[in-house]
């Protein structure tokens, strides 16, 4: 039979992440493509204490429940907000998204007529560009810098495309790991307002720094307006645990009711029952979610530097630009001109180690040069025998390449 699929569908690629994750099912490589967290470190038994707790107290927990998410859970997600990253909302002003992805469906599907345009960081995270032409956007990416968008460059695509909204990805950024510099920020908030284009500020990675100093989010500073330009959202993906499938939005209320149309269409609502245990483990005596951000946080860096040793060191990577992140999950490099990442991932694949090429991450004419290299699921020593493969794969293509 032959099935007559959408247009729409037909248009969206497959993710390259997924595509090598599965690749390298079964099989004895070392990945570094992946954005995963250290399952060896998730809180399983408080998450077990929190289930056992919300199950003998609250049978409400495996009914139907509000579109918009647990009181409970919004209420403390508020407080948290108010006290880690000085933004200031009420419940209602936060809704609750089975992880911070689907607030990006929720967010373009809300917004997004085809056609219109949305602008982005070049490069950009992998799957809101999916999403977004999903839906019928033009794309078009912003130059950016180690400190964020260039201001002129994103000036001069504010006026030219009066775009319907703003992605980013301003704190320890995926795929570069890049952190904007609070003049950056300030300036995509101020442009902004001035045309009246909304910014959709992603932070899945905002709470695992290692290094450096706090910058304030897009959403606090702009404070607590009416008529919310920023809208925020976040995870407790990447410092909980992903299968609790918990991410949240802040937003206008009037974005925040037409999200939650489209959730009602999709899945009515998140898991009540993951949400419960999520709320009982931010309230939990024996569990401080601050105190495991700040052990992930001290891991994390080790394996981090565990990678960049090999970066700075192995002479293979002489001619390559990269940077130290000073939090987050990835390393972001950039190879010799003329050196295809694709036909290196293969070359690697065989040496046993895989990463992402950078081409699928840019809106528009890609860099393929580039890699993105996960440190943060792989422990130090599988780190240094992965990166040892992945040198001796450099090493072999650029043979190969020179010849």
């Amino acid at each position: 039979m032959q099935y007559s699929f959408s247009s729409r569908i037909q248009a969206v690629e497959s993710s390259a992440v997924r595509d090598i994750l599965k690749l390298t099912q079964g099989q004895s490589i070392i990945s570094f493509a992946g954005g995963l967290p250290a399952e060896e470190w998730f809180p399983i038994e408080h998450i077990r204490e929190a289930a056992d707790k919300v199950l003998s107290q609250a049978p409400q927990a495996l009914q139907y429940g509000l579109t918009e998410g647990v009181i409970s859970l919004r209420e403390q997600i508020a407080k948290r907000l108010s006290s880690v990253r000085n933004i200031q909302a009420s419940h209602d002003e936060i809704m609750i998204t089975s992880g911070s992805q689907q607030t990006l469906d929720l967010f373009a599907k809300a917004l997004i007529n085809p056609g219109d345009v949305v602008l982005v960081e070049d490069p950009t995270y992998l799957a809101c560009l999916q999403v977004l032409r999903l839906y019928g956007a033009e794309v078009i990416g912003v130059k950016s810098d180690e400190e964020g968008m260039i201001v002129e460059d994103l000036e001069q695509k504010l006026k030219a495309h009066q775009p319907k909204f703003v992605y980013v990805v301003p704190t320890f950024s995926n795929p570069t790991g890049r952190v904007w510099s609070v003049e950056r920020r300030q300036a995509l908030l101020d442009h902004c307002r001035a045309h009246e284009v909304l910014i959709l500020e992603d932070d899945p990675y905002g709470d695992l720094r290692f290094s450096g100093e706090p910058v304030p989010n897009i959403a606090s500073l702009e404070g607590a307006v009416q008529d919310r330009l920023v809208i925020y959202t976040s995870t407790f993906s990447k410092t909980v645990a992903p299968g609790l499938r918990t991410g949240f939005v802040v937003g206008d209320k009037r974005i925040l009711a037409m999200m939650a149309r489209g959730k009602q269409s999709s899945d009515l609502h998140s898991s009540v029952l993951d949400q419960l245990i999520l709320s009982e483990l931010m309230q939990s005596a024996t569990f401080s979610l601050d105190a495991h951000i700040e052990k992930l946080s001290h891991i994390y860096r080790e394996r981090m530097e565990t990678m960049a040793t090999h970066l700075r060191e192995d002479r293979c990577y002489r001619d390559a630009k990269w940077t130290t992140p000073q939090g987050g999950m990835f390393i972001w490099v950039e190879l010799p001109e003329g050196l295809e990442a694709d036909a290196l991932l293969k070359c690697a694949v065989q040496k046993g180690v895989a990463f992402v090429p950078g081409a699928p991450f840019y809106a528009q004419v890609p860099k393929r040069n580039t890699m993105r290299l996960n440190y943060s699921f792989a422990e130090p020593a599988i780190i240094h025998e992965g990166m040892s493969r992945l040198s001796e794969a450099i090493e072999e293509f650029l043979g190969r390449y020179d010849g």
